[in-house]
């Protein structure tokens, strides 16, 4: 099937989707924030929470750098792949500073300029 062959949507649908998002994720963030904001949990639950940055991060992380490293050919040799090379650097940018704007910025300095480098 082409594109040519798809109708457009009407405009009140997409609006009715946006604003159904919208309502929908701010719901789902903004009433459990504000109810566990008033209550005191217990050490191990803060804990087990304090991973959960961590564990996103990671999950964006291996999903940015090692899906790239495949194509319509086939796959490409990881030490082609500019992205981990800065993966690596932002993970010891960010194990050295503890800061993740920092080591954001090294990871994509290193990605920048090996994609310059390598084509």
């Amino acid at each position: 099937m082409n594109s040519a062959s798809v109708a457009p949507l009407p405009q009140a649908l997409i609006w009715i989707v946006i604003v159904g998002m919208a309502i929908t994720n701010f719901s789902f963030r903004f009433i459990p924030m504000s109810i566990l904001s008033k209550v005191q949990l217990p050490k191990l639950v803060m804990r087990w929470l304090g991973f959960i940055p961590i564990s996103v991060m990671g999950a964006l992380f291996a999903q940015q750098i090692l899906l790239p490293a495949f194509d319509a050919t086939g796959t490409i040799p990881l030490y082609l792949n500019p992205g981990i090379f800065g993966g690596i650097g932002a993970m010891i940018t960010f194990r050295l500073t503890r800061s993740f704007m920092i080591s954001s910025l090294a990871g994509m300095v290193i990605y920048v300029a090996l994609r310059f480098l390598l084509g």
